[in-house]
Formats: C-alpha cells, structure tokens, sequence
C-alpha cells in the first residue's frame, strides 16, 4: 500500500511538502498584512527570511508564491542566485516575464517600451563593463523602472500583487550587484503613485509589489553591515527556528485521526494511518528541523508497506537516515566560524542549569563574560542557534541533541 510513488513526504528537494508544518507566524504574516496592506496601496516593507540550512526557508516562500497565485496574483519563480552569477541578470529575465503576464509587452505606451528595451539588455549583459559604459541609466535603474510598470499595471488591475522571490542571496557576493540589486528593489517598494479618487483629487498610494529574500544568515551581515540604515527601513528580516512540537503533532494528526489518503490499485483510494507513539517518535527524532521531519517521515513511510506505520517502523527507517540526519548538524556546525563554533561547544558541555554566558566565557578560557558577549549574540540574533536568556539554551534543537547525547541514535 505505501511505495515511492504516494509518499507525502519530500526532504531537501525544495518542493511544497504535502505534510505541511508550522510557520503559521509568516504565512498569516503574508495572507493578513504584507498582500492586503499592499493591495490597499498601503507601505509595507520586503521580507527577508533567514537561517540555516534544514529549516524551511525557501518551502516556505514558494508556499506564500503558491497562495499568491492561487489569487490570481503575478508570481515570479523562485529566483535562485548560484555562486558568482550576476543577480541582475536572473532578475531581469523575470520581470520581462513578470511584465508579460501584466501585458505590457503589448503597451504603445514610450516609456514602457523603452523600460522592456532596457531591462532586455540588462537581462542579456547583466552588469557587464559593456553595459556600464553604455548610454542610458544604470541596470538598477532599468530594473526598478519596469518593475514600478509592472506594479501599476497590476493596480490598474485592482486585487492583485507582483510577488518576487529571490533565494540564495547570500551568493550576491558582488558588493555592487547586491547595491544595485536591494537598491532596485527597494525603489520600487516605496515607490508612490498618484492615482485620483472620487472629485478629482490626486492622492499617492504605494504599488501592489512584495519582495521575498531567502538565504543563509550570513546576508544580514552582508546587506545590514554593508549598505546601512537603508537595507533595514525597506526589508523587515525574520531568522527561523526550529519548529514546536504542537506544530509537529498537529501535522501528523491526519495520519493518527484520518488516515493519509492513497490510491489503490483497484480505483479505490485507501488509508495510511499512523499510531500515536509513531507520530510522537517522528517528533522526537527531527527536533523541530523541518528537513529532519520530513526525512523521518519519508523513512518511515519505507520501513514497512501495510497501512499503519508504528513506532517501530519510523525507529527502523530512521536507522537507514541517522548518517544523513548527523552530516546536516555538522554542516551547519562546520559553517561557524572558529569562535562561534567553540562557544556553542563549551555551551553545550555544561550543565543545563548552569549555561551562563560567566561560566561558558571560563570555559572558553576568557577572563571576563563581556568577552563572549559579541559571539553570543551573534549566534542569537544572527544565526538562531542559541537564546540568551537565564539561562542560556539552545534554539536548534537539533545541534543541541548532537553535542550533549547520543542523538541521531534513536
């Protein structure tokens, strides 16, 4: 009954999983303040998700895309930056696209034809030396040109947002590709048009455009630090965690109550249910990691082929999956830098109760506390590993459990 090809479950290929769990926060975030606030031509700042790997980021935007084009909103594809590539490029091929849904193309109007021209060149030389020294604006400019259009149409449309989502934009390491680039962006998002109401006055209102930034935490740095105030007035930054066991549970109640639904081989559909103890042990197992979840899951669903997956079945799959679970810790340990990665070290050594930034800094072997305090919260606010709080804990659950036991044993 269960086989590769009706398993719910997808690890680490950046689809939408079908057994969804959590982040209520930020799709309640998009459906009630980001989309409404900016289809009443009200300002609201990008968003940029952040964290580390494992934790959902990029499911979760191409989650808020799939309900944004389901209300018939113009969604760009995930836009995803490799290393070295030229940003500007990938974007502008998706705003001509963007711009081909609102039907601009078709537009006799000078100014719009002169914005496609512009940004085709963009999309076909990117930032090149060629295109610097060329006559007409910069390729920000040409960018944020077309994108205001984009968003006008999609005014003059009424109930209906232009969505991009750029992932991996921690790869931006061109320092003005990535001005250029959040510079475009952020023209565009507090950009205002005059449009007339009722009477005849004029009144400005902002455009129905939202921007979604995905990546590594390590951009904050790079788009915070580097370019200033300005980065921080137009993209509201949220650092992910690991997600609560409630969520967890509550995403595995179809199994324990219902049943997955399956097609049988007969044009009948069945049911793949799930023992309580089986849904708590698949909990237990993925602390709260969104990749770790869905690969217990997966495994699971392997272990056996009746309709009802028991403890004892996700405890067997888990034991084919306990060399991927600990190589995806340790990546995430080994992307610390040497003092961020002997804190969290010394932090899990010690005691629960006595995890005090005094006694992990006497651990580190520094005189003073105030001497950790910068890679502490670094490790808080930045990366979401840790919380400062009295005491300190760990917010990844799932490094926790690989530096003070014996997980990813079951």
């Amino acid at each position: 009954m269960r086989d590769a090809l009706d398993n719910p479950f997808s690890p680490g290929s950046d689809t939408i999983p079908e057994v969804w769990a959590g982040r209520t926060e930020q799709l309640s975030d998009w459906r009630d303040v980001v989309r409404p606030r900016r289809i009443a031509g009200l300002a609201e700042r990008g968003r940029t998700i952040l964290g580390e790997p494992g934790l959902g980021k990029s499911a979760l935007v191409r989650r808020i895309a799939q309900d944004a084009a389901r209300a018939g909103d113009w969604v760009t594809p995930q836009l995803r930056i490799p290393a070295g590539a030229d940003p500007l490029k990938l974007v502008a091929s998706a705003l001509l696209d963007l711009a081909s849904s609102a039907g601009l193309p078709a537009s006799r109007e000078k100014r719009i034809t002169d914005a496609l021209s512009r940004v085709g060149a963009v999309a076909a030389a990117g930032i090149s030396l060629t295109l610097r020294n060329a006559p007409g604006p910069e390729p920000y400019v040409a960018l944020r040109d077309l994108l205001i259009e984009v968003g006008r149409a999609a005014m003059s449309r009424g109930d209906v947002v232009a969505l991009i989502h750029i992932d991996e934009v921690q790869n931006v390491t061109d320092e003005k590709a990535l001005s250029q680039l959040l510079i475009a962006l952020g023209d565009a998002l507090t950009y205002e048009a005059e449009v007339h109401v009722p009477g005849g006055a004029g009144v400005l209102r902002s455009l129905p455009i939202a921007v979604y930034l995905t990546g590594l935490p390590d951009f904050e740095d790079m788009a915070g630090a580097r370019k200033g105030a300005t980065f921080a007035r137009r993209f509201k930054s949220t650092t992910l965690s690991a997600i609560d066991d409630d969520d967890l549970a509550e995403a595995l109640q179809e199994f324990v109550i219902h049943g997955w639904e399956v097609a049988s081989g007969a044009g009948t559909a069945d049911r793949i249910r799930m023992t309580p103890d089986a849904a708590d042990t698949i909990g237990d197992l993925c602390r709260g990691e969104p990749f770790l979840f869905q690969l217990a899951g997966e495994q699971a669903w392997y272990a056996g082929s009746d309709a009802t997956i028991t403890a004892e079945q996700v405890r067997r799959g888990w034991r084919g999956a306990r060399r991927e679970a600990a190589a995806h810790v340790e990546r995430i340990l080994d992307r610390l830098p040497a003092r961020e990665r002997e804190f969290v070290e010394a932090m899990a050594a010690l005691p629960a109760s006595d995890r005090t930034l005094t006694r992990i800094a006497s651990s580190m072997g520094m005189k003073k506390a105030t001497d950790a305090g910068p890679t502490a919260q670094r490790l808080d606010t930045v990366r979401g590993i840790i919380n400062r709080g009295k005491p300190y804990g760990f917010r990844h659950r799932a490094v926790e459990a690989y530096l003070t036991s014996d997980w990813p044993e079951a």
